[in-house]
């Protein structure tokens, strides 16, 4: 093979190689098509149940309100860790907190979740018992559903927090903030 030819087939197959990694990452790195592979739907972006706005952006960053989970699921996300309901619940209803926080981020971003660059913080709050020491088993729902969905990017600077109530007796109610491309 003389010189030219081993450029020119190296030259194809670098195009084919670079065309197809190009549509890989689109499908493969894609948020939407990455939740889909995970066999995640968003909810709809909840409304506010009182006086305050679900999200505010300002600058290059997303804070998204605390976000509770749902109450119609099969798994009880209401109720007392410890008590009512053990760890796997809690850590359960953590992640359902994360698909609304994720909703919500999307409403933020006018539908493109591919704008976020990374999940700054993320401050959840564990409804428990007193002698309760699993917040950090229990937030992980939320972590590791932000890990899966964003790589590394997803990992945040985090508080696990326990307290005695929560509003309507919620399990988890998280709060978070994320910089996104403008």
């Amino acid at each position: 093979m003389n010189r030219r030819s081993f450029f020119e087939m190296l030259g194809t197959a670098s195009v084919a190689l670079g065309i197809a990694r190009t549509a890989n990452s689109t499908e493969s790195y894609g948020v939407e098509a990455k939740l889909k592979s995970m066999g995640l739907e968003l909810p709809e972006a909840g409304k506010p149940v009182a006086v305050y706005v679900p999200y505010r952006i300002t600058g290059n960053q997303v804070f998204i309100a605390g976000q509770i989970p749902p109450a119609d699921l099969d798994t009880p996300t209401f109720g007392k860790v410890g008590k009512e309901l053990t760890t796997e619940d809690g850590y359960i209803a953590a992640r359902h907190v994360g698909l609304r926080i994720l909703a919500q981020l999307r409403a933020a971003c006018n539908g493109d979740l591919d704008r976020v660059v990374q999940c700054l913080q993320i401050r959840g709050f564990v409804n428990c018992t007193s002698d309760f020491t699993g917040q950090s088993s229990v937030i992980n729902g939320v972590s590791e559903l932000f890990r899966d969905v964003f790589g590394d990017a997803g990992l945040a600077a985090r508080a696990a927090l326990g307290t005695n109530s929560l509003p309507i007796n919620a399990a988890v109610e998280v709060e978070s903030l994320f910089e996104i491309r403008t």
